[in-house]
């Protein structure tokens, strides 16, 4: 009796898959109302910098309560504060470019930066401008900067550690900025300063004159150190030191 051999890669033994019919095209209709929500939502985003902070100013819980000043030593808090002209029922979110252009106008800012910290504070970092020297001004001495502006400083009540300026020279004064910044001890020694001609300035440390030219740095000022460590190892001093021979300090005795 023969047999048949079953072979399932027939027609006849394979199954019959179920017939798959393709999905509905969709209206056209709800694509533009897909791509043009997508689009504002992508506006939404992109603007949040601009309307952000319209829409949290309008909220009582951003009102600035308080304001907090860091680097202020010799302006006064109630000045800043009136040229701020921020109140209880202004927000932290409003613009704060005009708050520093007004901070920046008062004589003692040199910079400012305003920052908010939320929910409710500003908060002022102020770069003062550093006194260097008295300066005579209307038949008295006053505190100027290394560009020779005056700063209302109240030597009453902030005594100040700075030598006199016979004027408001700005080779002098930008000399004496220097020494400050670069050779703080050196500049504690200076009593006065004064321009003695065209090309000459004389100071006074201590019981020393040092004349220099008008166009001295720091760096050349300096080179009167070893000098007067040299004369002190031998028990003398000086008492003046010459900086105007090009690499040389010349030192007179008494």
């Amino acid at each position: 009796m023969a047999t048949a051999a079953f072979d399932p890669t027939t027609p006849s033994a394979r199954k019959a898959s179920p017939t798959t019919t393709p999905k509905a095209a969709r209206p056209t209709w709800l694509r533009w109302v897909r791509g043009v929500g997508f689009l504002l939502a992508v506006g939404i985003v992109v603007g949040a910098p601009w309307w952000g902070p319209l829409a949290l100013a309008r909220l009582d819980y951003f009102h600035a309560r308080r304001v907090v000043f860091e680097g202020v030593r010799y302006a006064r808090p109630t000045e800043l504060v009136a040229r701020l002209n921020v109140d209880t029922l202004q927000s932290v979110w409003q613009p704060l470019e005009p708050l520093v252009a007004r901070l920046g106008a008062h004589p003692m800012v040199a910079s400012v930066v305003v920052e908010r910290q939320l929910p409710g504070t500003l908060l002022i970092r102020v770069v003062e401008r550093e006194p260097v020297a008295y300066v005579p001004r209307k038949g008295r001495l006053e505190p100027a900067d290394a560009t020779g502006r005056p700063l209302p400083i109240d030597p009453a009540r902030y005594p100040l550690d700075v030598p006199v300026a016979a004027s408001a020279d700005s080779a002098l004064l930008h000399l004496l900025d220097g020494l400050r910044k670069d050779a703080p001890r050196l500049y504690a020694r200076v009593s006065h300063g004064e321009r003695a001609g065209t090309e000459e300035m004389r100071f006074k440390l201590g019981g020393v004159t040092v004349r220099t030219t008008s166009d001295v740095t720091v760096a050349r000022f300096k080179d009167i150190l070893p000098v007067e460590a040299d004369l002190a190892r031998n028990h003398l001093r000086a008492v003046e030191l010459d900086l105007r021979f090009r690499d040389q300090v010349i030192a007179r005795q008494p």
